[in-house]
């Protein structure tokens, strides 16, 4: 199973600061969960085929092994540090669940 999360930052939040920690805290955190297989963070470089700016500034590509443990791993109180720091930085993240066609 797959969770993409699309995001932009807070207006303030500092695009540096928030990479830094993401790639300090977030990304070894999260990878580091018994129930994730995979997480990375992706910036949005720009449209296919469009000048136009993205609707998202950032894309989070969660993959898990299963609903149930991933709900049990974030829901960690320490897991929840990262979480709400993740919070702090981001603006209505959209958290997306999908499967495999």
């Amino acid at each position: 199973m797959r969770i993409v999360c699309l995001f932009n930052l807070k207006p303030g939040a500092s695009a540096a600061d928030y990479e830094a920690w993401a790639r300090g805290v977030d990304i070894p955190g999260v990878n580091a969960l018994p129930s994730v297989a995979r997480f990375t963070v992706h910036r949005a470089t720009g449209l296919f085929g469009s000048e136009a700016k993205p609707p998202y500034d950032y894309i989070e590509v969660i993959d898990i092994h299963g609903m149930d443990a991933f709900v049990a791993d974030v829901s960690d109180p320490e897991f929840q540090k990262v979480a709400a720091a993740f919070g702090q930085f981001t603006d209505n993240p959209v958290f997306i669940l999908t499967e495999d066609l």
